[in-house]
C-alpha cells in the first residue's frame, strides 16, 4: 500500500511538473519583460503594421520612426495626405483610406452607390500611383435589409468599380466588423458573410480585412475561420477582447497561435496592430505586441 501511494504521489508531482512548464511555456510570449525593454529581431514571417489612430498622441513622424525602429513595416490607416511621411521613412501604406463616406454608410444600401463610386474611382487611382495596393470599404450598417439584399445591393455598387481597381491593380478591402459592441447593426459582421460576397463578385481585386478582435466578439473560433475563409483575407487586425485591449494575458485571446495559423494559411499580406495602449509608453505596448504576434 506504502509503495502505491508513493507511486501516485511521485505521479501527481510530475504531471503538476509539467503542467506548470506547459503553462509557463504558453504564456511567456505574454510576460517576458524583455519585449519591453529590448528590440530583438524579428522573425520576418509576419508583415507587422501599425494602425494610425491607436497612437494619435504621437504626429505620423513619431509613428513612422518608432515603427521603423521596431521593424514593423507599414501603417495601416493613412490618406493621401500622409503618404509623403510613409515614403520618407521607408513604410508602406498597408491599408489606405479616404474614400468611404463612414463606417454605416456602405456599399450595402443603394442610395450610397453614387458617392461611393465617385469617392472610390478617383481614390483608386491615387493608391496605385503612389506604389500601394490595399483600400479599405465597408458594408455599411443592415438598415432591415436580409443578408440577400446586403450581398445584392454590394455586388450592384462594387461590380462597376472592379473593373477600375483590376486596371489599377488595387484591391478592395472590405472590414468585418462586430454588430454586437462595437458597430450595432453592421451587416458584413461574419466571415461567412464576407467570403459569400467575394464568392459572387468573383475578383481577385475585392477582398476581406478579417479584424480579429470584431470576429472573436460575433463568432468566435477564430482560428478555423481563418483556415477556411483565408483565401479571401487580405489582411489581418489585432486586438484584445474584451474591450479592444491590449494583447497580454489580461483578455482571451492567444495570439501566438493565432499568428501560427496565419503564416501557416500562407497569408503574405500584412497584420495591423489596433489596439487601445494601456502603458503609460505607449511605444512599450506596441513592441510588446508586435514580438508576441511575430511566430
Amino acid at each position: 500500500m506504502a509503495a502505491n501511494a508513493n507511486r501516485r504521489l511521485a505521479i501527481k508531482n510530475m504531471l503538476a511538473g509539467t503542467v506548470a512548464i506547459s503553462a509557463g511555456g504558453m504564456l511567456s510570449s505574454f510576460t517576458t519583460d524583455q519585449q519591453d525593454t529590448v528590440d530583438t529581431k524579428l522573425k520576418g514571417n509576419i508583415n507587422h503594421a501599425v494602425c494610425r489612430w491607436c497612437f494619435n498622441d504621437l504626429s505620423v513622424e513619431a509613428l513612422c520612426v518608432a515603427a521603423k525602429e521596431m521593424g514593423i513595416k507599414g501603417i495601416d490607416l493613412v490618406g493621401p495626405a500622409d503618404w509623403p511621411t510613409l515614403k520618407k521613412h521607408g513604410l508602406y501604406s498597408s491599408m489606405c483610406n479616404g474614400a468611404e463616406i463612414n463606417l454605416t454608410d456602405g456599399f450595402g444600401d443603394k442610395q450610397f452607390h453614387a458617392q461611393l463610386f465617385k469617392n472610390y474611382s478617383e481614390m483608386i487611382p491615387l493608391v496605385a500611383a503612389a506604389g500601394y495596393k490595399n483600400l479599405i470599404c465597408f458594408s455599411g450598417s443592415r438598415r432591415g435589409k436580409t443578408d440577400e439584399e446586403g450581398w445584392n445591393n454590394c455586388v450592384e455598387g462594387l461590380k462597376p468599380l472592379m473593373k477600375i481597381a483590376e486596371q489599377h491593380k488595387v484591391v478592395l478591402v472590405m472590414e468585418l466588423l462586430n454588430s454586437k459592441i462595437d458597430h450595432k447593426d453592421y451587416q458584413a459582421d461574419r466571415a461567412w458573410w464576407g467570403a459569400e460576397l467575394c464568392k459572387r463578385l468573383g475578383s481577385e481585386n475585392f477582398k476581406l480585412l478579417y479584424d480579429i478582435y470584431h470576429m472573436q466578439i460575433d463568432e468566435g473560433d477564430v482560428i478555423r475561420n481563418i483556415r477556411t475563409h483565408h483565401q479571401y483575407i487580405a489582411h489581418y487586425h489585432t486586438g484584445g477582447v474584451p474591450g479592444r485591449a491590449e494583447i497580454d494575458d489580461s483578455q482571451e485571446l492567444y495570439y501566438p497561435a493565432i499568428m501560427r495559423a496565419i503564416v501557416e494559411v500562407g497569408h503574405k499580406g500584412f497584420v495591423a496592430q489596433e489596439f487601445i495602449p494601456k502603458q503609460k509608453d505607449h511605444l512599450a505596448s506596441l513592441r510588446k505586441a508586435v514580438h508576441i504576434c511575430d511566430i
